[in-house]
């Protein structure tokens, strides 16, 4: 499978991001810590640009950031997780758009949060926002890292996505 590069296929990852968090509520970020040991962090607030970089809120991630002050390295993975899409494309025998992605880059350092960058979040959780859990978790955010993205691997099943990426960036 050939794939594009970064830039060209920026256009649908961004759409996976979305719909891997529409669907899985979070996008799963790796890092290593000082002693070599990798850490799975799930992250429910990823936001992508349309200039192949991402932000999140960091609220939660003690270990992350402990991770983060030893390598700034990261991997972030993305994959629709919906039944109704892998029902569809099981039934097809073809993925009618990539399942999943692996984003490579760095992270930034901790910075407040702009007003844009809050309005964002709150637009993510609105429908949920009178649940006493929501409150819970997502209404104080403060704070966000930069993600500047410099590679990508498809989540690749090469039997139903034949030429996939090529099309999926032109459709």
């Amino acid at each position: 499978m050939q794939t594009p590069c970064l830039a060209d296929a920026w256009p649908t990852i961004r759409a996976l991001i979305e719909r891997g968090q529409r669907s899985s509520l979070y996008c799963a970020l790796a890092t290593v810590g000082a002693d070599g040991m990798p850490t799975v962090t799930p992250i429910g607030t990823v936001f992508a640009r349309a200039d192949q970089t991402a932000f999140f809120f960091d609220r939660y991630t003690s270990t992350l950031a402990a991770n983060l002050a030893h390598n700034d390295q990261v991997c972030l993975m993305a994959v629709d997780s919906g039944k109704g899409f892998w029902f569809r494309s099981l039934l097809r025998g073809r993925f009618h758009q990539p399942p999943g992605v692996r984003l490579y880059g760095t992270i930034g350092p901790l910075r407040p949060a702009t007003a844009a960058e809050l309005q964002l979040v709150q637009a993510r959780v609105k429908g949920s926002r009178w649940l006493k859990g929501t409150r819970l978790l997502w209404s104080s955010f403060t704070h966000v890292r930069d993600i500047q993205f410099t590679a990508f691997r498809p989540v690749a099943y090469p039997v139903m996505m034949e030429g996939l990426w090529e099309t999926a960036r032109n459709p």
